[in-house]
């Protein structure tokens, strides 16, 4: 049986994100491309080379259907 608190996440360790370009102005989709390393228990991600916390909202939306069929 799945936890609904689990089936909630947004995110999973070792995916890429991509911080909004307001947040980043002046950089390209490559250089506001990072990967979490952790998620918190509250919801927000720690990223590799990237200090802080930042919630869902910071970062794009996630397409999962993006690169399908390509």
């Amino acid at each position: 049986m799945i936890d609904n608190s689990e089936a909630d996440v947004w995110a999973r360790p070792e995916m890429s994100v991509v911080f909004r370009a307001e947040i980043m102005p002046g950089k390209n989709r490559e250089e506001r491309t990072f990967r979490i390393a952790r998620v918190m228990p509250n919801g927000r991600v720690v990223l590799h080379n990237f200090n802080g916390e930042y919630r869902q909202t910071a970062f794009e939306k996630i397409d999962f259907l993006r690169n399908v069929g390509n």
